[in-house]
Parts: structure tokens; sequence; C-alpha cells
């Protein structure tokens, strides 16, 4: 069964602000993630994804820099002068 993770990261303070698990419901966490867009729509420093995956161990893996506090793309907005 594939799950629905909604990541809500907020790239100035290179943290994960929000972690949703829709589970199998498709269409609630397509409806969440189109309300986070609009709360977030004037912040380009906050980066909501939607993502289907088996587990959150396995989005923990395939996208790290969302829970390690890496930053990966935070270095981007430096670049961009966006933080």
């Amino acid at each position: 069964m594939i799950r629905q993770f909604l990541l809500v990261f907020d790239h100035e303070h290179d943290r994960l602000i929000e972690e949703i698990d829709f589970g199998s419901d498709t269409t609630k966490a397509v409806e969440a993630y189109a309300s986070k867009e609009r709360e977030y729509r004037s912040n380009n420093r906050v980066e909501i994804v939607l993502m289907g995956s088996d587990s959150i161990e396995t989005v923990r893996l395939t996208h790290g820099n969302y829970f390690d506090g890496s930053g990966t793309a935070s270095k981007y907005f430096d670049l961009a002068g966006l933080r």
C-alpha cells in the first residue's frame, strides 16, 4: 500500500514544520497540500511537499535533508539571496 505524506519545510530555519501521514487517502492529502500551498503562498522560504511511499522510513531515507537538519536545498536559497 502506498501512503501519502505531506511535509512542510522551513528553509529559513532549516527545519521541518509539519509531517502529516494521510495513509492511503489521496484525496485528503491533495486537499491538505492545496491548503498548505495557499497558506504559505507569500512565503518563498517554506516548501510544501506531498509524496507517496510505502513508509515514512523510506521517505526519511530518500528525502533525508528534510529530517536531518542538513537543509541541503536551503543552500540554494542563500545563493539566490532568498534568506
